[in-house]
């Protein structure tokens, strides 16, 4: 599934490919976002021309609408949205953490109000791979608990111990449907949690090991933490995950902090920030090719009065002036297209 083909003489960057039913990935690699089974402004037709190999859907969100009644009459997500390449889908986990006010834990799972409707439901393990299965996923993940930080030793530990049996369970789940599955060679992949105390991260990640993934992912970033400390995680984590799995960076990244993820040993990406911020006229563009300098980008506001009689962006301006849809769709290719070629020139730096 993964083969792990060089690493860099000068850092831990890795390069190397992961096998999916849906297509061969180039790693390290960036995963736009589907959330609810569309890349916003975008077409599946328009994320192929950009060049992407796989997005990323959420399970919570697919599992409230369409439905899983939908999904399966449908074949699936990747029939559904008319996408060819791999799918990877978050388990539900970080709507856990970001429901918080409407959610309440249990050695169960998570019981909820529905955001749509009010209704109670109840997210388990289980049903988590039941979703996912439904859905189609070339990668699932491990239904977990992520944690606000800054948080307490206390609450980081429960909340790692409890990820760690809600993960062996995934696992049994995940496996036992896989016979009569639409894509029975779909990987599992699991979470590490602890915040930013490094040996509650050591712990995790040796418990996920012992009970044995595809892949592992690092969660509870991205979520109030100093990049600093986040860097110091992984540098912790490089050492202890296994070298021929594949390692996920869960959340969101600025280019200049991707670049430093990959820098400590991180295979896979996902973010918000360039479809998000396009949709508010902010692009990102190259400045210079050293990727070892953070200046190598520059974000500019395409709203801003300086851009109206630019050859480059006047245009795109004007479509947001004047609120035409066309503009956030515009803006939206410029962004992922900067994310996809700034992946593409990581791998082309791997001697």
């Amino acid at each position: 599934m993964f083969q792990l083909l060089n690493t860099s003489v000068r850092n831990s960057i890795r390069r190397g490919t992961l096998t999916t039913p849906h297509g061969i990935l180039q790693t390290p690699f960036f995963m736009p976002i589907a959330t609810r089974g569309v890349v916003k402004t975008l077409s599946s037709h328009d994320v192929e021309a950009l060049g992407s190999p796989i997005v990323l859907a959420n399970a919570y969100h697919l599992w409230l609408r369409p439905g899983l009644e939908v999904l399966k009459a449908m074949g699936g997500l990747h029939a559904f949205m008319d996408w060819k390449g791999a799918i990877l889908t978050d388990s539900g986990g970080f709507q856990v953490f970001s429901l918080a006010g409407l959610r309440k834990l249990s050695e169960d799972g998570v019981t909820f109000q529905s955001h749509i409707d009010g209704a109670k439901m109840t997210l388990t393990p289980d049903r988590s791979m039941e979703i996912q299965r439904t859905i189609g996923s070339d990668i699932c993940m491990v239904l977990d608990v992520c944690t606000e930080l800054p948080a307490s030793e206390e609450d980081l530990r429960h909340a790692l111990e409890l990820t760690t049996r809600w993960a062996r369970r995934s696992k049994e789940a995940f496996l036992e449907t896989r016979e009569g599955s639409i894509n029975p060679d779909a990987a599992l992949f699991g979470i590490v949690q602890g915040g930013t105390h490094l040996d509650l991260r050591r712990e995790s990640a040796e418990a996920l090991m012992a009970i044995g993934f595809d892949g592992y992912a690092i969660g509870g970033l991205s979520v109030g933490e100093p990049f600093e400390d986040a860097c110091r995680v992984l540098e912790h984590l490089d050492a202890i995950l296994p070298k021929d799995r594949p390692r996920y960076f869960m959340g969101g990244a600025q280019p200049h902090e991707i670049v430093a993820y990959v820098q400590r040993g991180v295979d896979l990406f996902d973010c918000v920030l360039p479809t998000r911020n396009a949709r508010h006229g902010l692009l990102y563009r190259f400045v210079h090719d050293d990727l070892t300098r953070p200046d190598f980008y520059e974000t500019i506001h395409v709203t801003n009065e300086k851009y109206k009689m630019s050859k480059e962006f006047g245009y795109l301006r004007h479509l947001f002036s004047i609120d035409e849809m066309l503009g956030l769709r515009l803006a939206t290719q410029i962004n992922l297209e900067f994310y996809l070629e700034l992946m593409e020139r990581i791998r082309a730096s791997i001697v």
